[in-house]
């Protein structure tokens, strides 16, 4: 698995996690959340609005405790969308090109694997991940409009301000 964030005002670092660790709230607060994301996040800005889904571990009191002291404007989780791909910047957009680029080369091994995943990551041009921003207001608000059922066409509206999205890959 490999975390990491994005922004209209870029992207973190890839953070792999081993396939024998239990991403359980423990780890996803301190590690994945104190040691790796949120120093990377707070290095393009103090402010910003940090965004997560209704995974365990994202859900976990204590791991909405600390980003509400961590972090200076935190979604709760009762405004959270669910884990859809429809609403998940990642999945709509920004996972699907990048999985493109990584599969194009011809891959040996895990090894192999990691390295490509890495490279294309650094390669990853910001007007993906700015266009893959512009649209989540949009999908939320067609989201809403559909009551939460499915929705094909994305209205116009007002994009919101920066937000980050902590997304999860599996390899």
């Amino acid at each position: 698995m490999v975390s990491v964030g994005v922004s209209a005002l870029g992207h973190t670092d890839l953070y792999f996690v081993d396939a024998d660790v239990k991403i359980n709230g423990q780890y996803y607060r301190e590690v994945l959340l104190m040691q790796k994301l949120l120093p990377d996040v707070k290095e393009f800005s103090d402010y910003f609005t940090f965004q997560q889904d209704s995974a365990p571990a994202h859900r976990a009191k204590e791991t909405v405790d600390l980003l509400k002291c961590e972090t200076p404007d935190f979604i709760p989780p009762s405004l959270w969308p669910s884990n859809s791909p429809d609403l998940n910047p990642v999945d709509y957009k920004i996972w699907g090109l990048h999985q493109q680029q990584v599969y194009s080369r011809k891959i040996q091994n895990v090894d192999e694997l990691r390295q490509c995943i890495f490279e294309e990551w650094e390669r990853l041009d910001q007007r993906v991940i700015d266009n893959a921003v512009k649209q989540w207001c949009r999908r939320l608000r067609s989201c809403v409009a559909a009551k939460g059922g499915h929705f094909e066409q994305i209205r116009t509206f007002n994009f919101p301000k920066v937000v980050w999205e902590q997304f999860k890959i599996h390899v």
